[in-house]
């Protein structure tokens, strides 16, 4: 397993040293002055260029420039917003929690659906229940992400006005922030009113989650399937049967556990598809997130914005992806056995 580990964390460092260098190519083809695109200060002192010019070495070749430029990006240092003038790393620190929530909520409502629903269609006797579930998920999975969050809005925010259609929660609740969780927040609040604001935040949170979540809810639904009819399959479930245990009794202790395997290593495969669509949902409901943030950052033209949020986000997305994969063998060596010969 250790050797397992380490070249997973050989391939996150590669794949990281890869996106600095694409960040950093990229970055020089953007206008206006060096000194204004990597730190967002339009008009430097003279005491503010020599330091800019120190630490990102500008009077040097291309390499060294690179280091510096990686060095300063992996110390916290991201520039200032050409916006807000603010620092970009606080800013973005500050906006991280709320895309978490969404994406955490979202993938919860996935599996909590998904899962029975795979079961139901591996299982099920009756053709037509089992079509039906996969034709459904299969016109889920087809359908646009920011054509289903503009109807959701219509259909129930508009037109019902059952759930609010944009935003966070509703200002009238003013919520001190402690994890930047809004939904924890609103309970580790003292004031009078945290009940209502807790459910004002869940009803805010309705329709962005159900747009993100129905990507990752059709995966679910069909790699379930496909895995329960393989472990149904299997000696041990035949075992089983055998044994008295009831259908129940197979499918929570035997056949889901191990038809898992093969749904958690699609997510890993998926995370950047997801966080693409998360972007997408963010827009579209002005959540105030990272992935709306980093869309105004480009029709701003904010580049320091633009490479921090490139950056934060993309490296989130492949860390997550190798600990999804490390998580994955894990749990089921037999798999690592047959991908590195490892014994």
């Amino acid at each position: 397993m250790s050797i397992y580990l380490l070249r997973r964390l050989n391939l996150f460092l590669a794949t990281t040293m890869l996106l600095f260098i694409v960040v950093f190519w990229v970055s020089y083809q953007f206008p206006g002055e060096r000194s204004y695109i990597l730190t967002g200060i339009s008009q430097p002192s003279p005491e503010q260029m020599v330091d800019i010019e120190q630490t990102y070495a500008l009077d040097s070749s291309a390499p060294v420039q690179f280091l510096a430029y990686t060095k300063a990006r992996l110390s916290g240092d991201f520039g200032l917003s050409v916006t807000s003038q603010q620092p970009v790393f606080d800013e973005m620190m500050s906006l991280i929690p709320a895309s978490l929530e969404l994406g955490m909520m979202a993938i919860i409502v996935a599996l909590a659906l998904g899962l029975p629903l795979g079961v139901i269609a591996a299982q099920t006797r009756n053709k037509l229940l089992q079509n039906t579930i996969l034709a459904l998920t299969l016109g889920g999975y087809s359908i646009p992400v920011f054509w289903l969050g503009i109807t959701l809005s219509l259909w129930f925010g508009l037109e019902l006005n059952l759930v609010p259609v944009n935003g966070r929660f509703n200002l009238l609740y003013p919520v001190e922030p402690v994890t930047g969780f809004l939904l924890i927040d609103t309970l580790l609040s003292d004031a009078p009113y945290r009940i209502a604001a807790f459910y004002d935040a869940l009803a805010h949170l309705v329709l962005p989650t159900l747009t993100l979540a129905l990507l990752p809810f059709t995966m679910v639904v069909r790699i379930t399937r496909a895995a329960m009819v393989t472990v149904m399959e299997q000696n041990y479930i035949k075992a089983a049967e055998a044994r008295g245990l009831s259908a129940l009794q197979i499918t929570l202790r035997h056949s889901l556990p191990n038809a898992m395997l093969p749904v958690l290593r699609t997510f890993g495969l998926m995370l950047g598809t997801i966080g693409t669509y998360a972007i997408i949902t963010e827009v579209i409901f002005s959540w105030p997130g990272i992935g709306a943030w980093l869309v105004s950052a480009i029709f701003q033209r904010d580049y320091p914005a633009i490479q921090g949020g490139v950056l934060v986000t993309s490296m989130f997305i492949i860390f997550s992806t190798i600990t999804v994969e490390v998580i994955h063998h894990k749990v089921n060596p037999s798999s690592r056995k047959e991908l590195y010969g490892i014994h």
